[in-house]
């Protein structure tokens, strides 16, 4: 694959710096879409995550209203919306309304998994079983909802999605597992593969989700894109600092404690266990850090490696100039203007 058809999307989650708060990171967000706008990249999604002290994006059918009309040239779109937190036909409506306000504009990426853990999961809807076969009935009444069609003697035959528009978002399943590669093949919806949070059996995933493609009304052919932790940087000593960060923010999350910012200062002379070293090791392919030329190539590879012609990058940095200038530098390499 030539590098020079690889297209560049961001998928952003708001992250709340050590010493800023959540609206510095809000409006950061804010910040980058405009940037990354001018710059040539594809797509902007953007996360919920819930009870989450280092993450300020809970909602982003609320924030995309806002980004979307900061920005011109982009697809504006969630990465995800988690559909157990939610009402179909509310989600339905959401974006209905972005499709009546940015028409041909709007992503909605989804994803089953609840964005927080059980206690909080179930504080956003009691009534959340967690069970996969509720998450295909969301997805057949959603295509439903936004067709204005139904099965008859069901509850949707008597109920519209307002607005009713003409447009329709375009519609992806994100999976970290593979399983709803199966999903999306089936109804015919795009797929998006979280390398960055597990970076085994994608490749395979994504294959098999094209093996398996059934075209939609929406959709004829499979698409299909990979999101991974990404730190472009001409400064050696930034991106080692960086991975260092990196590190050790996954060794938080795994121990299941406090999470909260962290700084290179905070982590420069940490002691690792054995089986910590091993956990480093297996985590550091969820992140691609380096420079320009390094970036490129590696970043060509995993398109290769994946069949993709689109890389989501997922970015976190210590210092939001740094952030800024890992996504110019991706552009400037991939030519994407």
């Amino acid at each position: 694959m030539s590098t020079n058809k690889i297209k560049l999307s961001v998928l952003d989650q708001s992250p709340i710096r050590k010493g800023a708060t959540a609206e510095q990171a809000i409006q950061e967000t804010i910040q980058l879409a405009k940037y990354t706008d001018t710059l040539g990249y594809t797509r902007f999604w953007i996360s919920e995550h819930h009870n989450m002290g280092i993450i300020a994006g809970s909602t982003p059918e609320v924030l995309l209203a806002h980004l979307a009309g900061e920005t011109k040239n982009m697809r504006m779109g969630s990465g995800g919306i988690m559909m157990p937190n939610h009402s179909t036909l509310k989600v339905a409506e959401n974006f209905r309304m972005l499709e009546a306000l940015f028409p041909g504009r709007i992503d909605l990426g989804m994803g089953r998994a609840p964005g927080t853990d059980r206690i909080t999961a179930a504080a956003l809807n009691p009534s959340n079983q967690f069970k996969e076969q509720d998450f295909v009935e969301q997805l057949a009444d959603l295509q439903n909802y936004f067709h204005d069609t139904y099965e008859p003697g069901t509850i949707q035959a008597r109920i519209r999605a307002i607005p009713q528009v003409k447009t329709v978002p375009n519609m992806w399943l994100l999976s970290s597992s593979g399983q709803s590669g199966l999903f999306a093949a089936h109804f015919g919806m795009g797929f998006s593969f979280a390398h960055f949070i597990n970076p085994n059996g994608g490749p395979e995933s994504v294959k098999m989700y094209r093996d398996r493609f059934q075209p939609s009304d929406d959709l004829q052919q499979p698409q299909a894109n990979v999101a991974v932790f990404i730190f472009c940087s001409e400064d050696e000593e930034k991106v080692r600092q960086h991975q260092a960060v990196m590190d050790h923010r996954f060794l938080q999350f795994e121990k299941g404690g406090p999470i909260v910012p962290l700084s290179y200062d905070d982590v420069k002379d940490a002691e690792y266990t054995p089986a910590e070293q091993e956990r480093i090791r297996y985590n550091r392919y969820r992140v691609i850090a380096g420079s320009p030329t390094e970036l490129k190539l590696k970043l060509s590879w995993l398109a290769n490696d994946y069949e993709v012609d689109e890389i989501m990058a997922v970015t976190i940095t210590e210092n939001f100039e740094d952030r800024l200038e890992s996504y110019r530098l991706l552009a400037q390499q991939f030519e994407l203007l």
